[in-house]
């Protein structure tokens, strides 16, 4: 059975959102100042997104790989200590970047550059730590690795689109390709052993000063992953293995048109018959890396929605009834002693609600979901029946507090400034902070936008929407010492003080 959180408060700060002078956040000092910081913030949980290697749009919850690590965050200063690469070789790859945006594209031109020259000089490979991490985590790294090789090979194209007899994974031309494409086969090992080595180190620092790592990873994996390459039996595919039907949720209040997300279906009944295996392996390797694990669109466990592959939009889609108790109880055994985050928000049937209640797992709650002006909102703190919940004030999906104010009709300000005894609307963002401190929930996650009270130009994502997503930076002088004091005061005044 998964562990319980303790009554705390976190900060939610993508990795990529870390200060660093090249470009993106990366598990180097700046990482480790920040786990600093948190604790003299008196915060017990640090919540990234998922840390997987990005794919077309930029977006963590579209990736490569339900198991890789991203290569963007293994840290060039700590290469440089181990004699793999020079500053010199950083500069005129151009790995520098804007301080405050991350520029993916820039990012995809330099980096595998730079990494590369520090493959070429590394003697990973009679390294006992390497031999045993590519043993132990053959089971996803090898079609990894090769999936990666392949891209390449083939232009950077998704891999629906390569040769069709290593699209249909001839086992000839598997071994053709893994004998032709070593080199490049063992370079993609190479950075997830850099990435993993990085984050095992971070981790050990930040659990060593009592901080949990909060780790969201989303419910369907990208189209374009070696997941779904390699595994093509366990999702709706066709002869050609091309999605018969894709994930989504319909049409409302936020979307006319719903959110066509364009991720492949699992084929649940497959994977039942494999005892959820995939699974399995999946949520082993999340608690290997976080202490807490929140699971993306929880929903989707209980009842799924499925688009027709060929739809140009989410209207068209149908309900499904999904796994519900056959997959959390195989969580549950998988995860040890990580905790479980149920990301519940959306539509919820009855059957969610008893499912959460039956597994334990805390759900959640949105603070900036409570400003309808009714006073029985269920997101606002004084309708909780139970701590057994984390409160966001808002999560990467939502606008910052600032930004949601700026926005929020006059009747729905007056409200907020009611509810949080706010006299100004300048004072919204820090009291709405304190009202969530207050409030019974076990846990608090703010993001560190709102800690900066930053506003809608520092908003992590805007759904259905691609081009200017996931690009906020903070810069290494706006996490300072004031806000630790304020936050750490508030910790310790409502009993969530680390």
């Amino acid at each position: 059975m998964s562990g319980k959180l303790i009554r705390g408060a976190g900060i939610l700060m993508p990795i990529s959102s870390l200060p660093s002078p090249y470009g993106i956040g990366t598990l180097g000092k700046e990482a480790y100042r920040f786990a600093d910081w948190l604790c003299e913030a008196g915060q017990r949980y640090w919540q990234v997104l998922p840390v997987g290697p990005t794919s077309f749009g930029d977006s963590p919850y579209q990736s490569f790989s339900a198991f890789a690590g991203n290569p963007y965050f293994i840290d060039l200063d700590t290469l440089i200590e181990e004699g793999l690469i020079d500053r010199e070789c950083v500069s005129e790859a151009g790995a520098d970047g804007e301080e405050d945006r991350v520029d993916y594209s820039r990012l995809f031109d330099s980096r595998f550059k730079i990494l590369k020259k520090a493959y070429g000089r590394s003697g990973h490979k009679g390294e006992r730590e390497y031999i045993s991490f590519c043993e132990k985590n053959s089971f996803w790294l090898d079609d990894y690795a090769l999936f990666m090789a392949l891209k390449e090979h083939f232009d950077n194209r998704s891999w629906t689109e390569w040769d069709e007899d290593i699209r249909f994974r001839r086992a000839d031309r598997v071994a053709f390709y893994r004998e032709s494409l070593a080199y490049e086969i063992d370079f993609w090992r190479f950075c997830q052993y850099k990435f993993f080595e990085q984050w095992g180190r971070l981790k050990k620092y930040v659990n060593e000063r009592g901080i949990k790592i909060i780790g969201d990873i989303p419910l369907y994996v990208s189209l374009d992953s070696a997941d779904v390459w390699a595994c093509n039996h366990l999702f709706e595919m066709d002869e050609r293995r091309r999605p018969v039907c894709v994930a989504g949720v319909p049409p409302d209040c936020f979307s006319e048109d719903g959110q066509l997300w364009g991720n492949p279906i699992y084929n649940w009944e497959a994977m039942e018959r494999e005892h959820f295996d995939w699974w399995r392996k999946r949520m082993n390797s999340c608690a290997a890396l976080y202490d807490v694990i929140r699971i993306d669109h929880f929903i989707g466990i209980v009842r799924y929605y499925a688009i027709p592959a060929d739809s140009v939009n989410a209207k068209t889609g149908e309900w499904r009834t999904g796994p519900g108790r056959k997959l959390t109880d195989i969580i549950s055994d998988s995860v040890g002693d990580a905790s479980i985050i149920a990301e519940d928000l959306g539509v919820i049937v009855p059957p969610v609600r008893e499912l959460i209640e039956e597994t334990g797992w805390p759900g959640m709650k949105i603070f900036e979901f409570a400003f309808d002006g009714q006073p029985y909102n269920e997101y606002l703190p004084h309708n909780y029946k139970n701590p057994n919940c984390v409160l966001y004030a808002g999560t990467h999906d939502n606008d910052t507090i600032k930004g949601f104010v700026d926005k929020a009709y006059d009747h729905q300000k007056a409200q907020v400034m009611d509810y949080i005894g706010a006299g100004d609307i300048s004072e919204i963002p820090r009291r709405m902070i304190q009202a969530a401190y207050m409030s019974i929930a076990d846990a608090v996650i703010i993001q560190m936008q709102d800690v900066l009270e930053l506003g809608t130009e520092a908003r992590m994502n805007t759904p259905s929407t691609i081009g200017a997503n996931w690009q906020w930076r903070a810069r290494l002088e706006q996490i300072d010492h004031n806000d630790a004091a304020w936050l750490r005061k508030y910790a310790g005044i409502y009993g969530r003080s680390l």
